[in-house]
């Protein structure tokens, strides 16, 4: 009775072993499915993406001619030079027979063509936008500005690029022809993620005099989202904070976005910071950054400048540390709970970003058009600042326990890495005091001074 006493414990063990398994495996599938589909869920802007429309225009005797659009609806986010490059798979054995606005970068090998020679043969065809000042007759609307996109928010009528496209050995109607797949897009660097075309209702036109509506013969859409993650194994920029409180400065962590260019870096005051061509950008975009604890390209201060009775006032700086890269159009997104009233922005452009109705604490910041909407390469000249002045709320103002300082902070759309909490710049211990009990002590001393008298 013993014996099958203990062999039905160590069963009911071993069962419990193997549930206990079951389901530690279950809930890591769990988790890795949530991160894998969340990973290009940005919460700033939930919105976000970039979608890639083919309107086929008309059918030709071996395929079709399409005008492919991609617009950029992303709030803060843009593409900046070298631009976009946009890649797919078709799927039958189509090439391309020319394109206008747009051009791939390799042809491939079309020695079984004789005649008309396609524009690409290859089965994956890579392409990238035109520059600027190509001859009339290769131009498209919305093209050739070398890939660069600006962000929805900050420029609506720029986050548009285009480019036709004559397909051949394709489908020459809507039941025929198959649509591209894999879709792959660079920004100009990895980070985006591409879903499948999906056929969508065709796309509706009206001519320039708005009396006459045309419509696409079909359209498919290709939606592509942002991951940070896929972008960079390290953070791109990082936060400081200062205060007129206190005489600490709150650094950036060390290390912020990683120490593997420690060995390459350039001291500031060092002879090669002045050497010319430092500020020649490489082919493969290879940072040069100066020698920082903290390595980042670009760092942002925050600093609580003034307190007024009703309103407080805060310094933005924004400090470009890479020697080969300045950013045009750049974009910084603060989240403040107080930045549902702000009074007035000095020397920047301001937008408030109001993804959820109910919740007005995240604004973008961006440069003045001419003034300052270039940030140089890292020296002197590399860096822009801006104040904000913003009213109080008497029911949430502090200036305790870090409430003046952003909850996030993102530049070009990358988030920021933040100081630890517990290094935040401190009110002095005498600030902490209740005023109205200061005023009670005094008075009190009064009265005995007085009475000593």
């Amino acid at each position: 009775m013993e014996f099958d006493k203990s062999a039905k414990d160590c069963y009911q063990s071993l069962q419990c072993s193997l549930l206990a398994e079951m389901k530690l495996v279950f809930l890591i599938a769990l988790v890795s499915m949530i991160v894998s589909h969340a990973a290009a869920y940005d919460p700033l802007d939930p919105n976000g993406n970039i979608t890639i429309k083919w309107d086929v225009m008309s059918w030709t005797a071996d395929g079709y001619v399409a005008a492919v659009t991609m617009n950029n609806f992303q709030m803060y986010r843009h593409i900046i030079s070298p631009g976009w490059t946009l890649s797919w798979s078709w799927a039958k054995k189509e090439v391309i027979w020319s394109m206008v606005g747009a051009q791939t970068t390799e042809q491939g090998d079309c020695s079984k063509f004789t005649g008309n020679i396609p524009h690409c043969c290859k089965k994956t065809p890579v392409v990238v936008d035109l520059l600027p000042g190509v001859p009339y007759n290769q131009q498209y609307s919305n093209c050739c500005k070398g890939g660069v996109m600006a962000a929805w928010g900050q420029d609506p009528t720029s986050s548009v690029s285009a480019f036709q496209v004559s397909v051949g050995l394709a489908g020459t109607s809507n039941k025929t022809v198959k649509l591209p797949k894999n879709f792959t897009l660079l920004g100009p660097g990895p980070g985006y993620t591409c879903g499948p075309a999906k056929v969508v209702p065709s796309t509706v036109f009206l001519t320039p005099d708005r009396r006459r509506k045309t419509q696409a013969l079909m359209t498919w859409n290709v939606t592509c989202t942002y991951s940070q993650f896929l972008a960079s194994k390290n953070p791109t920029c990082c936060v400081s904070f200062s205060s007129f409180y206190n005489e600490t400065i709150t650094p950036c962590p060390t290390c912020a976005c990683g120490c593997h260019n420690k060995n390459s870096c350039v001291k500031s005051n060092s002879k090669e910071s002045h050497k010319r061509g430092i500020n020649t950008p490489k082919k493969d975009n290879t940072p040069l950054l100066q020698c920082t604890h903290h390595m980042c390209p670009v760092r942002v201060h925050w600093h609580v400048k003034v307190n007024y009775r009703d309103y407080w006032r805060a310094k933005v700086a924004v400090t470009n540390f890479n020697y080969r890269m300045n950013y045009t159009e750049w974009t910084l997104v603060v989240q403040h709970p107080n930045l549902n009233n702000v009074t007035q922005v000095f020397s920047f452009d301001y937008k408030p970003l109001v993804p959820y109705e109910s919740i007005n604490d995240t604004g973008m910041f961006y440069g003045m058009k001419f003034y300052n909407d270039l940030l140089m390469e890292a020296g002197p000249f590399g860096n822009v600042q801006s104040e904000v002045l913003l009213q109080k709320d008497k029911n949430t103002f502090s200036l305790k326990q870090g409430w003046a300082f952003p909850r996030k902070v993102y530049f070009n759309g990358d988030e920021c890495m933040l100081p630890p909490p517990d290094t935040y710049p401190y009110l002095p211990n005498s600030a902490n005091a209740n005023p109205t009990s200061i005023l009670a002590m005094a008075a009190s001393l009064l009265l005995v001074m007085l009475s000593m008298g």
